[in-house]
């Protein structure tokens, strides 16, 4: 799992501010489509906090992370909405606008 975790990292450590990106999208973008899950568990234990910007990965359907690692759904949205993403609810992203095309 080290390489692919490595890969999400690098991959999460791309996207630009203001933009975000589902699970599915990363793992799509590490080749491995089916991964999504464990993109998940590698950002929960991300070990370069800071430098891989978590936060703007989301739910395919703009959902926030419940358990967001760094304090919660409303610590990302609070991280989110200063980069200038948009929010369809309070809860969910705009991915029409915000998705991030590589």
């Amino acid at each position: 799992m080290g390489n692919f975790y490595q890969s999400v990292y690098d991959a999460v450590s791309k996207i630009p501010c203001g933009k975000v990106l589902s699970y599915g999208d990363v793992a799509k973008m590490c080749g491995a489509p089916r991964m999504a899950r464990q993109v998940g568990w590698a950002l929960h234990v991300n070990p370069f906090p800071g430098k891989v910007p978590c936060h703007r990965v989301v739910f395919a359907d703009g959902s926030l992370a419940k358990g967001f690692a760094f304090g919660g759904s409303g610590v990302q949205r609070a991280m989110l909405k200063e980069e200038g993403v948009r929010f369809l609810t309070d809860d969910k992203v705009d991915m029409s606008v915000c998705r991030w095309e590589e």
